[in-house]
């Protein structure tokens, strides 16, 4: 249950204005700015080393940025009352290998405050109720990441910040992983979720499309394809890549 309702408060969930990130002497991010409107899912899509995880990076905080702003529900990224309120999962686990899934739900939820009732909950929103009490290390690459995610869906937060959660998942998990998604959204809670995988897009409410640390098109799925005149999503990108490179001549 949600202790709160996300959607009633006001403004949009994320604020991004003018945002640079410098990593190895090179800018990395180049001016972005957006909005995330609250109780939404928004994909966050474009091909590896483009600057998603970056991106998510400075969204929750952890990153250094050379300049620009991020408001995250009304603080600035990474301030102390944020750390109930957003969930993020990583590329990498960050879960102990060596203990049980069950074993490491129930550390995570102690350092986060979260009630011991979330651990079974959690576990069976990401479908690991057979796997609770498998030590982590024995299990597959997607049980792996499903574990990571269910540590992010720990307490009540209003916000996810979900980097590629559906990498090495087969179609069945990931069509599982994004109804999920959606109901977690109808709750109130707003998402943003990164992938390559350009066939996830059309999931989503929102599409930021991303290249070479810009942000190529912001808009609704629907509003893509009628931009560039175009039946699918992929061709979509495809366009609005062309049509970068051709402003940058």
């Amino acid at each position: 249950m949600m202790s709160s309702s996300p959607k009633a408060a006001s403004g949009p969930a994320v604020i991004v204005r003018d945002l640079r990130v410098i990593r190895g002497g090179k800018e990395v991010l180049h001016g972005l700015t957006f909005d995330v409107p609250r109780g939404s899912v928004v994909g966050l899509l474009g091909p590896s080393g483009c600057g998603k995880t970056t991106l998510m990076r400075a969204l929750v905080g952890v990153q250094i940025v050379k300049g620009g702003e991020v408001t995250v529900l009304g603080e600035p990224a990474g301030s102390k009352g944020l750390r109930r309120r957003v969930g993020y999962s990583t590329q990498t686990p960050a879960v102990y290998l060596d203990l049980s899934v069950r074993e490491n739900l129930r550390y995570f939820a102690a350092v986060l405050g979260a009630p011991r009732s979330d651990v079974d909950r959690v576990i069976d929103e990401v479908g690991l109720g057979g796997q609770r009490d498998q030590v982590a290390g024995t299990l597959s690459g997607g049980q792996l990441s499903r574990a990571n995610l269910a540590v992010a869906l720990l307490g009540s937060p209003e916000l996810l910040v979900l980097d590629e959660p559906t990498v090495g998942l087969d179609p069945v998990l990931r069509q599982e992983l994004w109804t999920l998604f959606r109901g977690l959204a109808d709750r109130g809670v707003t998402l943003v979720v990164s992938s390559h995988v350009m066939d996830e897009a059309g999931r989503t409410d929102r599409l930021l499309l991303m290249r070479e640390g810009h942000i190529l098109a912001d808009g609704t799925p629907d509003g893509l394809r009628t931009r560039t005149s175009t039946a699918d999503l992929e061709a979509a990108f495809l366009h609005l890549i062309a049509e970068h490179a051709g402003s940058h001549r």
